[in-house]
């Protein structure tokens, strides 16, 4: 921890680790000791929990706007959870990671990482993630920044053989140039049907619809997303082949990162019931 440590008080039930180690965010680690570092907001920081507090490298008021913002702690995750759990396929995953909340992500950093993540695992993932903030990020006190839409808008695709991404490359650059050209607006995107928000985000190269809603969910925070990989088309097709329940699907992105995590770290016990 640095000199300076702020402490916010964790609702009941929430899991740091398994929040940040679910597949929604790539830039944290956790150290034998316990802590866990990453990266937010251009600022290095670490994390610590003691019981239920976390204990954060930071001043007071950053903690209690945007680290408390970023968890979503302002949720109440309780009667979410509790109302989800009403479907018994849905109560198995809550039990086993009922810690997880979605995060709040800045847009462009997550829509870039999950255009990184297609056809990708999250170690691979993390690694071209963090070899694209030491090349084109800014350097910062004890890692990189994010580097910007308009800064990569600039560059080729070539520029980014350093990152050995692949065939993402020229997606990343067809992102970055359209976000920073505004022809891909986030901001009008914020307040769009989800349908129509959708849509725009494919106007970039490479993004589907599971990426676009990747991006809508944990980098709008839009509850009512759904993306749909290739875990959650087994658990969809094994135990809800008449569809997912109607009436979850204002928090259907919640339910869906349960699922997720269930599905992707303990397949056997979740889908070989």
């Amino acid at each position: 921890m640095g000199k300076e440590t702020a402490v916010i008080k964790i609702p009941k039930g929430f899991d740091i680790w398994q929040t940040l180690n679910c597949g929604q965010c790539f830039r944290f680690t956790k150290r034998d000791d316990g802590v866990i570092c990453g990266v937010l907001q251009n600022r290095s920081l670490e994390f610590k929990v003691d019981g239920d507090s976390l204990y954060i490298n930071c001043e007071q008021s950053f903690a209690d706007k945007e680290i408390y913002h970023f968890f979503d702690f302002e949720r109440d995750y309780d009667s979410i959870k509790s109302s989800l759990s009403s479907d018994k396929t849905l109560s198995l995953a809550i039990n086993y990671a009922g810690g997880i909340r979605i995060l709040n992500q800045e847009p462009w950093e997550a829509l870039c990482s999950f255009i990184i993540s297609q056809n990708n695992n999250i170690k691979r993932i993390s690694g071209i993630i963090e070899r694209l903030c030491q090349n084109f990020g800014d350097k910062i006190d004890g890692g990189y920044s994010f580097p910007t839409a308009k800064k990569l808008s600039k560059l080729e695709v070539g520029n980014l053989d350093v990152l050995r991404s692949g065939f993402r490359a020229k997606y990343i650059i067809d992102a970055a140039k359209k976000v920073s050209s505004g022809e891909v607006d986030f901001e009008k995107i914020s307040s769009l049907p989800l349908d129509e928000a959708r849509c725009e985000l494919m106007k970039i190269v490479g993004v589907g619809p599971k990426v676009a809603d990747c991006a809508l969910l944990f980098g709008f925070h839009r509850l009512d997303a759904f993306p749909t990989d290739v875990w959650i088309k087994r658990v969809l097709e094994k135990l809800y082949p008449d569809g997912f329940p109607e009436n979850f699907k204002d928090v259907r992105g919640i339910a869906q990162q349960y699922l997720f995590h269930y599905a992707r770290t303990n397949e056997d016990a979740f889908l070989g019931r």
